[in-house]
């Protein structure tokens, strides 16, 4: 008699997002556009979690604070449940950080340049304009005083989150055609993101969720898995931080929490 086939296991899960739209009748207005909700049922070997810069420094201390105490009480406790549930945890903490953990690996064979334009494009803007050199110097931000230090650390002290530590065979990637060529060969579709910053790597990476997104895959943001940097006008309310938020869950995808991820990953 053969043996019962185990039934493959099943991420329940209702990701949010912002509804630029009404139902009929009520006016299209801003203050009528409201959150809704979707029923998805993913298989769990098709989902993934991807931790973007989860490091264990950040020039900026308020913004330190926020990320160990993200990292600390939800990160943590999400990655158990991912690995407990058998849920594919992806880390992405960029160069030099990458490379140096033994897990690192490249999913192809050329180096670390971003891939070429087409042959046919054209060069523009001047190269002089995009360096903010030459007759364009003037249009460069000021030098600040601290870069120096502050790209000093990164290049030496920078390193993962004591709490975000690749475990076993996780795979630590560079890049976003990396992250697209992991997720082909392992059949990965759903990219859960939580890391740092909302409004910086989450969002300009070619690895973040805007570029995932461009490139085909659904793009869920763990909302209270993430902060980003903010500055004095906004930091009381985190202002930046909720508006980018607000962006993905209107143009670019979907958001859930730490605990309907962790529920989810208990269930089915």
């Amino acid at each position: 008699m053969a043996a019962k086939q185990r039934p493959e296991r099943v991420l329940a899960i209702r990701p949010r997002y912002a509804r630029l739209y009404t139902d009929p009748g009520v006016p299209l207005a801003e203050r009528n556009y409201k959150h809704a909700f979707l029923a998805w049922e993913l298989p769990v070997m098709t989902t993934a979690l991807v931790c973007i810069d989860c490091w264990s420094w950040h020039f900026s201390e308020e913004t330190l604070e926020r990320i160990d105490t993200i990292c600390s009480e939800r990160i943590a406790p999400l990655l158990a449940a991912c690995r407990t549930a058998g849920m594919p945890v992806i880390h992405m903490p960029a160069n030099p950080v990458a490379q140096k953990h033994p897990n690192f690996r490249r999913m192809r064979p050329e180096s670390g340049e971003a891939s070429p334009a087409w042959p046919d494009s054209p060069e523009w803007p001047p190269v002089e304009f995009r360096g903010k050199i030459a007759a364009y110097a003037g249009l460069a931000r000021p030098a600040e005083p601290q870069r120096r230090d502050r790209e000093g650390h990164r290049a030496t002290a920078r390193d993962f989150h004591k709490t975000c530590i690749p475990a076993a065979d996780e795979p630590v990637l560079l890049d976003g055609e990396d992250l697209h060529r992991y997720c082909a060969e392992t059949g990965i579709l759903h990219l859960f993101f939580i890391g740092f910053n909302t409004n910086a790597c989450v969002m300009m990476r070619d690895y973040g969720l805007p570029a995932m997104v461009r490139r085909g895959y659904h793009g869920i943001l763990v909302r209270d898995c993430t902060t980003g940097m903010e500055i004095a006008g906004t930091v009381a309310d985190l202002t930046c931080t909720n508006g980018t938020i607000a962006d993905i869950e209107q143009f670019l995808g979907y958001t859930v929490t730490s605990e309907e991820l962790k529920a989810a990953l208990g269930g089915k």
